[in-house]
């Protein structure tokens, strides 16, 4: 189901919508503000397994994100985030960076890799901030498969791609072809692993 909601005024409505779709366990595709994105409820084994098999990964090895409407969360989902770190991540989000930080022992067991990590996002995208402030909690993201090409910009084009694979499409615009910039942030020498759209400079 392709659904149109305002990049700018989300329809109140069709965020409700969005937000039960996520709790009855569906699988979305969303804009952010870099690419479109595969989405998930993090609590719904099942979507995860679903996303996985879109992508056609191993949940444990597989570059997934935790979408997060703000740093509230934080705490639920990483550990050990000193005063410096905590500094970098609210002078940088929200905007197009995912930080990879040490994962606690809250991320489901279905996504804890030997190496204990995970991906932070905070898009800064009104539409994935609304339904995110509904359904109360992170959402797990990935990038579509296949090479980021083109037609994955379009949300008409991806409907016809993946409109069998998925239960919602939102439609929020032409969307970017510049991923976000990943920070591994696990050890105490950050350093950026995948430069994307968006700049940082460590002081």
């Amino acid at each position: 189901m392709l659904i149109h909601i305002h990049p700018q005024n989300p329809q109140p409505r069709l965020i409700r919508q969005v937000a039960e779709c996520l709790q009855d366990g569906g699988v979305i595709i969303y804009p952010t503000d870099t690419i479109y994105g595969l989405g998930c409820d993090i609590m719904k084994q099942k979507a995860i397994e679903r996303i996985c098999t879109i992508k056609q990964v191993d949940p444990q090895k597989a570059q997934l994100s935790f979408i997060c409407r703000d740093l509230s969360h934080l705490s639920d989902f990483t550990r050990s985030i000193d005063t410096p770190l905590y500094r970098l991540l609210k002078s940088y989000l929200p905007g197009p960076y995912t930080f990879i930080l040490p994962a606690s022992k809250l991320v489901p067991r279905i996504l804890q890799s030997k190496k204990s990590t995970i991906g932070l996002r905070v898009p800064d995208n009104v539409i994935c901030q609304s339904f995110l402030d509904q359904l109360g909690h992170p959402i797990l993201s990935a990038s579509l498969p296949g090479e980021m090409v083109e037609e994955y910009t379009d949300p008409e084009v991806i409907a016809e791609k993946f409109s069998d694979r998925v239960d919602m499409i939102i439609d929020g615009g032409i969307g970017g072809m510049v991923p976000s910039t990943i920070v591994d942030c696990t050890t105490d020498e950050w350093k950026i692993t995948r430069q994307g759209a968006g700049e940082i400079i460590f002081e």
